[in-house]
């Protein structure tokens, strides 16, 4: 049966560490993975109070003028401030479309790099303590995925242990213009990873994704929650199992364009640089020999990243 919803896991069972609480878990994660690749968590253990400030800091920097966002603009390494425009996710699948409608704010797992905005102050320190926080996230997501593919809890953990971790807050603004043919907040696109932790906002002009029967399915925001999406890196391991899917953030309609201001927190999470993404022993067999070669995680995540941001060069 094809999916026509993102279904709602709550991960508690998971979290109280009981064999029955995490099987249940991971086969119910391990069922959307299969059908949709997309799922929306409760019960994750993320503070709420954490995401808020994370989420009020952002928009300050949003609204700072454009000179001050474009001292911090984004580096080589993809580190930084991106004005709107200059990426187009669709180019990822070898679309042409014009520049999305967003901008953003990177930073990677080296807290060091000279892109820190100097206003607000305490942005730095509440970017840490959420990226550390969804990083450990992420650590028990796998921890999940690999059971529901019938293989040892950590079976993943010495291929994550330095991820290719990367977080972006996105402000798609207002959009009092039309925009251009093809043109979107976010073009369609899949994920690099391993896994996708979005942290939405209920606005018009939201996130869909694409079925297994190709049909587009709103993202239902919900309250506390996560949307949560596999990538590549998951697609190549399962040999097709499970899916990486493809999405897109769509514009608002015209009669709310203003007020559709839509901000939200994302952390892609990819394996080690030097993790080989090769096909699961449980994923393949003489009938369903493996489909993809196998891969270096950051060779993957570097090659896709740069057909995604062709628009222009960061300034260094």
């Amino acid at each position: 049966m094809t999916q026509t919803t993102v279904p709602v896991i709550d991960l508690s069972p998971y979290r109280s560490g009981t064999a029955s609480g995490k099987q249940a878990v991971a086969q119910a994660v391990g069922a959307a993975c299969e059908q949709i690749g997309f799922l929306t968590i409760v019960g994750h253990g993320v503070p709420e109070e954490l995401i808020a400030r994370t989420a009020d800091v952002s928009r300050r920097f949003f609204d700072l003028p454009m000179e001050e966002k474009l001292k911090v603009r984004v580096n080589a390494v993809g580190v930084g401030y991106v004005p709107l425009q200059i990426e187009s996710l669709a180019a990822s699948l070898g679309k042409q479309t014009p520049g999305d409608l967003k901008e953003s704010l990177n930073t990677g797992l080296d807290f060091s790099h000279d892109r820190w905005p100097a206003e607000p102050a305490e942005l730095r320190a509440i970017y840490i303590n959420y990226f550390e926080t969804l990083n450990q996230l992420a650590t028990m997501i796998m921890r999940i995925f690999a059971l529901a593919l019938d293989l040892p809890e950590h079976y993943f953990d010495d291929k994550i242990d330095n991820p290719l971790a990367f977080m972006r807050v996105i402000n798609y603004p207002d959009q009092p213009d039309d925009p251009l043919p093809g043109q979107l907040r976010a073009g369609e696109h899949t994920d690099y990873g391993t896994l996708t932790i979005l942290r939405p906002e209920n606005v018009p002009g939201g996130l869909q994704v694409r079925n297994r029967a190709g049909e587009w399915l709103d993202v239902a925001t919900v309250p506390g929650s996560f949307v949560i999406n596999i990538g590549d890196a998951m697609q190549y391991w399962t040999n097709d199992r499970w899916i990486s899917t493809v999405h897109r953030v769509m514009n608002p309609p015209r009669d709310k364009s203003v007020g559709s201001r839509r901000q939200s927190i994302v952390f892609f999470h990819t394996p080690n640089d030097d993790t080989l993404i090769s096909c699961l022993e449980s994923c393949c067999s003489a009938e369903n020999p493996p489909r993809y070669a196998p891969v270096l995680a950051g060779e993957h995540l570097r090659r896709k990243s740069a057909q995604a941001g062709t628009l222009d060069k960061p300034a260094m």
